[in-house]
Protein backbone atom coordinates (compact mmCIF):
# COMPACT_ATOMS: atom_id res chain seq x y z
CA UNK A 1 0.00 0.00 0.00
CA UNK A 2 0.90 3.59 -0.46
CA UNK A 3 1.92 5.66 2.22
CA UNK A 4 -0.15 8.61 3.60
CA UNK A 5 2.52 10.74 1.34
CA UNK A 6 2.47 9.15 -1.77
CA UNK A 7 -1.26 8.59 -1.62
CA UNK A 8 -1.67 12.55 -1.17
CA UNK A 9 0.74 13.42 -3.82
CA UNK A 10 -1.17 11.12 -6.20
CA UNK A 11 -3.97 12.79 -7.92
CA UNK A 12 -6.82 10.53 -7.44
CA UNK A 13 -8.48 9.05 -9.91
CA UNK A 14 -6.35 10.70 -12.78
CA UNK A 15 -9.01 13.36 -12.89
CA UNK A 16 -7.58 17.51 -12.29
CA UNK A 17 -9.98 19.19 -9.85
CA UNK A 18 -12.26 20.97 -11.76
CA UNK A 19 -12.61 24.17 -9.97
CA UNK A 20 -10.37 26.52 -7.85
CA UNK A 21 -12.64 25.43 -4.36
CA UNK A 22 -11.91 21.64 -5.07
CA UNK A 23 -8.03 22.11 -6.19
CA UNK A 24 -8.13 24.13 -2.85
CA UNK A 25 -9.52 21.21 -0.83
CA UNK A 26 -7.49 18.63 -2.61
CA UNK A 27 -4.39 20.83 -1.69
CA UNK A 28 -5.45 20.90 1.87
CA UNK A 29 -5.35 16.95 2.05
CA UNK A 30 -7.77 16.71 4.53
CA UNK A 31 -9.89 13.31 4.19
CA UNK A 32 -11.70 12.59 1.01
CA UNK A 33 -14.89 11.61 2.61
CA UNK A 34 -16.31 13.00 6.24
CA UNK A 35 -19.55 11.67 8.13
CA UNK A 36 -20.36 13.65 11.02
CA UNK A 37 -23.34 12.65 13.22
CA UNK A 38 -25.05 10.86 10.32
CA UNK A 39 -28.28 9.33 10.78
CA UNK A 40 -30.53 7.85 8.46
CA UNK A 41 -33.73 5.79 9.10
CA UNK A 42 -36.09 3.99 6.87
CA UNK A 43 -39.82 4.82 8.47
CA UNK A 44 -39.14 3.52 12.06
CA UNK A 45 -36.19 1.04 11.30
CA UNK A 46 -32.77 3.19 12.33
CA UNK A 47 -29.96 2.40 9.89
CA UNK A 48 -27.40 4.39 10.53
CA UNK A 49 -27.28 6.33 14.03
CA UNK A 50 -24.91 9.07 15.10
CA UNK A 51 -22.34 7.92 12.46
CA UNK A 52 -18.61 9.61 12.43
CA UNK A 53 -16.16 8.40 9.91
CA UNK A 54 -13.20 10.11 8.13
CA UNK A 55 -12.23 8.42 5.12
CA UNK A 56 -8.11 9.37 4.38
CA UNK A 57 -7.42 9.78 0.83
CA UNK A 58 -5.49 7.19 -0.52
CA UNK A 59 -6.81 4.53 1.83
CA UNK A 60 -8.89 1.64 1.42
CA UNK A 61 -11.57 0.40 4.03
CA UNK A 62 -13.23 -2.01 4.94
CA UNK A 63 -16.71 -1.40 5.90
CA UNK A 64 -17.75 -5.16 8.28
CA UNK A 65 -20.64 -6.60 10.28
CA UNK A 66 -23.45 -8.31 9.98
CA UNK A 67 -26.18 -8.57 7.80
CA UNK A 68 -28.65 -5.44 7.90
CA UNK A 69 -26.13 -3.54 10.04
CA UNK A 70 -25.90 -0.72 7.96
CA UNK A 71 -22.90 -0.67 5.83
CA UNK A 72 -24.35 -0.57 2.29
CA UNK A 73 -26.82 2.20 3.39
CA UNK A 74 -23.40 4.02 4.72
CA UNK A 75 -22.28 3.85 0.62
CA UNK A 76 -25.24 4.84 -1.11
CA UNK A 77 -25.33 8.24 0.98
CA UNK A 78 -22.14 8.80 0.58
CA UNK A 79 -22.48 8.45 -3.23
CA UNK A 80 -25.76 10.33 -3.18
CA UNK A 81 -28.33 7.07 -3.82
CA UNK A 82 -29.89 7.75 -0.09
CA UNK A 83 -29.79 11.03 1.19
CA UNK A 84 -29.30 11.26 5.00
CA UNK A 85 -32.07 12.70 7.49
CA UNK A 86 -29.34 14.49 9.90
CA UNK A 87 -25.99 15.16 10.39
CA UNK A 88 -23.45 16.02 7.49
CA UNK A 89 -21.81 13.96 4.62
CA UNK A 90 -18.94 15.78 2.87
CA UNK A 91 -17.12 14.83 0.28
CA UNK A 92 -13.62 16.72 -0.53
CA UNK A 93 -14.20 18.99 1.94
CA UNK A 94 -17.60 20.02 0.40
CA UNK A 95 -21.39 18.91 1.73
CA UNK A 96 -22.77 16.58 -0.52
CA UNK A 97 -25.80 18.66 -2.50
CA UNK A 98 -28.67 16.11 -3.32
CA UNK A 99 -29.73 18.39 -5.72
CA UNK A 100 -29.79 17.72 -9.64
CA UNK A 101 -26.78 19.01 -11.29
CA UNK A 102 -24.41 18.92 -8.13
CA UNK A 103 -25.68 15.19 -7.32
CA UNK A 104 -24.55 14.00 -11.40
CA UNK A 105 -20.96 15.37 -10.74
CA UNK A 106 -20.88 13.88 -7.48
CA UNK A 107 -21.41 10.44 -9.11
CA UNK A 108 -18.73 11.20 -11.65
CA UNK A 109 -16.63 11.60 -9.21
CA UNK A 110 -17.61 8.28 -7.23
CA UNK A 111 -17.44 5.23 -8.61
CA UNK A 112 -19.48 2.63 -7.60
CA UNK A 113 -19.30 -1.19 -7.89
CA UNK A 114 -22.52 -3.58 -6.97
CA UNK A 115 -23.19 -6.85 -5.66
CA UNK A 116 -25.06 -7.57 -9.15
CA UNK A 117 -23.62 -6.09 -11.98
CA UNK A 118 -25.77 -4.67 -13.93
CA UNK A 119 -24.52 -4.31 -17.55
CA UNK A 120 -26.46 -3.14 -20.32
CA UNK A 121 -27.11 -6.89 -21.78
CA UNK A 122 -27.56 -5.33 -25.49
CA UNK A 123 -24.29 -3.74 -25.98
CA UNK A 124 -20.87 -4.86 -26.22
CA UNK A 125 -18.23 -5.22 -23.21
CA UNK A 126 -16.49 -2.19 -25.01
CA UNK A 127 -19.89 0.00 -25.13
CA UNK A 128 -20.93 -0.91 -21.25
CA UNK A 129 -17.53 0.73 -20.56
CA UNK A 130 -17.70 3.78 -23.31
CA UNK A 131 -21.16 4.89 -22.54
CA UNK A 132 -20.23 6.89 -19.46
CA UNK A 133 -17.66 8.78 -20.42
CA UNK A 134 -19.36 9.58 -23.99
CA UNK A 135 -22.59 10.18 -22.09
CA UNK A 136 -21.60 11.98 -18.59
CA UNK A 137 -18.28 13.63 -19.63
CA UNK A 138 -18.07 14.15 -23.37
CA UNK A 139 -15.04 12.52 -24.15
CA UNK A 140 -14.79 12.12 -27.72
CA UNK A 141 -15.42 8.31 -28.62
CA UNK A 142 -11.76 7.41 -29.86
CA UNK A 143 -10.53 8.54 -26.72
CA UNK A 144 -13.14 6.45 -24.43
CA UNK A 145 -12.63 3.65 -26.49
CA UNK A 146 -8.88 3.50 -26.14
CA UNK A 147 -9.34 4.37 -22.40
CA UNK A 148 -11.60 1.52 -22.31
CA UNK A 149 -8.87 -1.06 -24.27
CA UNK A 150 -6.74 -0.05 -21.35
CA UNK A 151 -9.21 -0.49 -18.63
CA UNK A 152 -9.97 -4.02 -20.09
CA UNK A 153 -6.10 -4.92 -19.89
CA UNK A 154 -5.95 -3.41 -16.29
CA UNK A 155 -8.71 -6.13 -15.34
CA UNK A 156 -7.33 -8.92 -17.42
CA UNK A 157 -9.83 -9.56 -20.05
CA UNK A 158 -8.78 -7.59 -22.88
CA UNK A 159 -10.15 -9.93 -25.21
CA UNK A 160 -13.72 -9.80 -24.18
CA UNK A 161 -14.00 -6.65 -25.92
CA UNK A 162 -16.62 -7.67 -28.23
CA UNK A 163 -18.80 -9.83 -26.54
CA UNK A 164 -21.61 -9.40 -24.63
CA UNK A 165 -22.39 -10.03 -20.84
CA UNK A 166 -24.43 -13.47 -20.98
CA UNK A 167 -20.82 -14.59 -22.81
CA UNK A 168 -19.42 -13.97 -19.81
CA UNK A 169 -18.80 -15.80 -16.10
CA UNK A 170 -19.81 -13.87 -13.61
CA UNK A 171 -16.82 -13.00 -12.33
CA UNK A 172 -16.04 -11.39 -15.68
CA UNK A 173 -19.16 -9.51 -15.70
CA UNK A 174 -17.51 -8.38 -12.23
CA UNK A 175 -14.47 -6.97 -14.15
CA UNK A 176 -16.08 -5.36 -16.51
CA UNK A 177 -18.12 -3.69 -14.29
CA UNK A 178 -15.05 -2.46 -12.43
CA UNK A 179 -13.87 -1.19 -15.65
CA UNK A 180 -16.89 0.83 -16.17
CA UNK A 181 -16.62 2.41 -13.20
CA UNK A 182 -12.75 3.29 -13.71
CA UNK A 183 -13.63 4.76 -17.25
CA UNK A 184 -15.01 7.94 -15.28
CA UNK A 185 -11.50 8.76 -13.66
CA UNK A 186 -13.20 8.86 -10.34
CA UNK A 187 -11.40 10.54 -7.42
CA UNK A 188 -13.10 7.43 -5.07
CA UNK A 189 -14.47 3.69 -5.84
CA UNK A 190 -17.22 2.16 -3.81
CA UNK A 191 -17.98 -1.24 -3.60
CA UNK A 192 -20.57 -2.81 -2.46
CA UNK A 193 -20.51 -6.13 -1.05
CA UNK A 194 -18.69 -7.05 -5.27
CA UNK A 195 -18.09 -11.12 -4.22
CA UNK A 196 -21.44 -11.68 -2.95
CA UNK A 197 -23.07 -13.14 -6.19
CA UNK A 198 -20.21 -15.03 -7.32
CA UNK A 199 -19.17 -18.84 -7.21
CA UNK A 200 -16.46 -19.04 -5.21
CA UNK A 201 -13.37 -19.97 -7.83
CA UNK A 202 -14.51 -16.29 -9.22
CA UNK A 203 -14.06 -14.35 -6.05
CA UNK A 204 -10.41 -14.30 -6.60
CA UNK A 205 -10.21 -13.08 -10.07
CA UNK A 206 -12.05 -9.64 -8.76
CA UNK A 207 -10.29 -9.31 -5.56
CA UNK A 208 -7.08 -9.71 -7.13
CA UNK A 209 -8.52 -6.51 -9.62
CA UNK A 210 -9.03 -4.81 -6.20
CA UNK A 211 -5.94 -5.36 -4.55
CA UNK A 212 -4.07 -3.96 -7.65
CA UNK A 213 -6.43 -0.67 -7.31
CA UNK A 214 -5.38 -0.41 -3.28
CA UNK A 215 -1.49 -0.93 -3.98
CA UNK A 216 -2.14 1.62 -6.92
CA UNK A 217 -3.28 4.64 -4.10
CA UNK A 218 -7.35 4.35 -5.37
CA UNK A 219 -9.09 5.74 -2.06
CA UNK A 220 -11.59 2.69 -1.55
CA UNK A 221 -14.26 1.86 0.91
CA UNK A 222 -15.09 -1.60 0.40
CA UNK A 223 -18.53 -3.64 1.65
CA UNK A 224 -17.46 -7.43 2.16
CA UNK A 225 -17.49 -10.29 4.26
CA UNK A 226 -14.01 -11.18 2.57
CA UNK A 227 -11.59 -10.91 5.08
CA UNK A 228 -8.97 -12.44 3.80
CA UNK A 229 -9.18 -9.33 1.34
CA UNK A 230 -9.55 -7.12 4.72
CA UNK A 231 -6.19 -8.33 6.17
CA UNK A 232 -4.02 -8.62 2.92
CA UNK A 233 -5.50 -4.74 1.21
CA UNK A 234 -6.97 -2.37 3.32
CA UNK A 235 -5.36 0.08 5.47
CA UNK A 236 -8.33 0.01 8.06
CA UNK A 237 -11.12 -1.81 9.15
CA UNK A 238 -14.70 -0.17 10.36
CA UNK A 239 -16.62 -2.47 11.98
CA UNK A 240 -20.92 -1.37 11.95
CA UNK A 241 -23.52 -3.16 14.11
CA UNK A 242 -26.75 -1.70 14.42
CA UNK A 243 -26.17 1.02 12.57
CA UNK A 244 -23.23 2.23 14.82
CA UNK A 245 -20.06 2.06 14.47
CA UNK A 246 -18.37 -0.44 17.29
CA UNK A 247 -14.67 -0.38 15.82
CA UNK A 248 -12.32 1.16 13.90
CA UNK A 249 -8.64 0.18 13.45
CA UNK A 250 -5.89 -1.33 11.78
CA UNK A 251 -6.83 -4.96 10.39
CA UNK A 252 -3.84 -6.53 12.53
CA UNK A 253 -5.05 -5.02 15.76
CA UNK A 254 -9.17 -5.48 14.49
CA UNK A 255 -8.07 -9.35 14.22
CA UNK A 256 -5.71 -9.96 16.88
CA UNK A 257 -7.02 -7.62 19.51
CA UNK A 258 -10.84 -6.15 18.75
CA UNK A 259 -11.47 -4.31 21.81
CA UNK A 260 -15.32 -4.50 21.96
CA UNK A 261 -17.04 -8.21 22.80
CA UNK A 262 -19.25 -7.52 19.26
CA UNK A 263 -15.48 -7.15 17.41
CA UNK A 264 -14.53 -10.32 18.92
CA UNK A 265 -17.66 -12.39 18.35
CA UNK A 266 -17.58 -11.43 14.97
CA UNK A 267 -13.90 -12.25 14.01
CA UNK A 268 -14.40 -15.45 16.12
CA UNK A 269 -17.69 -16.20 13.86
CA UNK A 270 -15.56 -15.74 10.89
CA UNK A 271 -12.02 -17.75 11.98
CA UNK A 272 -14.20 -21.28 13.16
CA UNK A 273 -16.89 -20.66 10.09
Amino acid sequence: MNSPDEANDRAPGGAAAADPEAEQSADAAGPMVELRKVRKSFGDNVVLDDVDLEIARGSAVVIAGPSGSGKSTMLRCINGLESIDSGELRFEGRPIDYSGKALSRLRAEIGMVFQQFNLFPHMTVRDNIVLGPLKGKGVPREEATRRARQLLERVGIPEKENEFPADLSGGQQQRVAIARALAMEPKLMLFDEPTSALDPEMIREVLDVMRDLARGGMTMVVVTHEMGFAQEACDQIVFIDDGEIVEQGRPADFFHAAKSTRAREFVDKIIHH
